[in-house]
């Protein structure tokens, strides 16, 4: 294994510290620091943006930015038994990284980066979607963040790029390609963790466009998404009724058919019909 740095390699480090992954924290580390260094270079250059790190464990990732020119990271950690690894981590590169221990969904990372700002993590399994979620959904737009490299379960990671008419297409592939480019440019087999999880992983990379891809306002967007794919098999006439009595006369007059399902309507309808059902009545609509 190439040497990124001079810090004792991550097996050794978890030893010294009896680290042992936890299943309740979502825990699966990544050991293979040449693995960690090629997701840090798939965010693309670091050296001029702060990085967001959330879940770094012992490190290895963390490593992995700041040997490919971070200009600095700040990683939140929840889990306690890992503070003294990281510690170590900010001793070799001074003054480049800061430890926050604590819940990610409860830290402003704005009161402690500089913009550009990536985001780069191997996300927890158990709060990844919830994250993932908060990012795409800022209050304004574009966001603070470029680009979000981050790692999921794969079937997470297929629901973020996927295409109409595919059973893995819903409110994750909306939300993401609504105002973002994304991609899978990674795939993990279990064996490059310990322990080894159940299912392949993947890192996808998101970059955010600088407006969205078509009009819409935002809340109404998430609210006819939501009500779409909350009854996936039922037709859309009667998943979104909830919205608007007249659905089915909205529907029919924006072209989109009232006995398609969510899963066939593209972006593009989307976020018409939310245009629409935003917009002041009038006339007696």
């Amino acid at each position: 294994m190439a040497q990124i740095d001079n810090l004792p390699p991550l097996r050794a480090v978890i030893a010294a510290h009896d680290l042992q992954a936890k299943k309740a924290l979502g825990q699966n580390f990544l050991l293979d620091l040449n693995l960690t260094a090629r997701i840090a270079r798939s965010a693309g250059d670091l050296t001029g943006s702060d990085v967001l790190e959330v879940g770094p464990g012992p490190g290895g990732l963390t490593r992995g930015l700041l040997a490919e020119g971070a200009r600095r990271v700040l990683a939140i950690e929840k889990d306690a038994r890992c503070l003294p690894a990281l510690a170590e981590i900010e001793a070799a590169y001074p003054g480049r990284l800061q430890v926050i221990n604590g819940d990610a969904l409860e830290i402003d990372p704005l009161a402690h980066l500089t913009p550009p700002i990536k985001v780069v993590a191997n996300l927890p399994y158990n709060v990844g979607t919830e994250l993932l979620v908060r990012w795409l959904t800022p209050a304004a737009w574009p966001p603070v963040w470029s680009t979000l490299t981050l790692m999921f379960q794969k079937e997470v990671a297929e629901r973020i790029v996927a295409k109409p008419g595919s059973k893995a297409y819903g409110r994750l592939a909306l939300l993401a390609q609504w105002r973002c480019e994304a991609k899978i440019v990674l795939t993990l087999p279990p064996s490059a963790f310990t322990p080894p999880p159940k299912i392949d992983s993947a890192v996808v990379h998101l970059t955010a466009l600088p407006e969205p891809r078509f009009p819409a306002p935002a809340k109404m967007l998430e609210r006819v998404v939501a009500a779409a794919f909350n009854q996936r098999r039922k037709m859309l006439r009667a998943a979104l009724k909830g919205l608007d009595p007249q659905i089915e006369a909205r529907l029919e007059r924006l072209g989109i058919a009232p006995t398609a399902r969510a899963e066939e309507i593209g972006l593009e309808s989307f976020c018409a019909l939310a245009r629409d059902l935003a917009a002041p009545r009038t006339n007696g609509h």
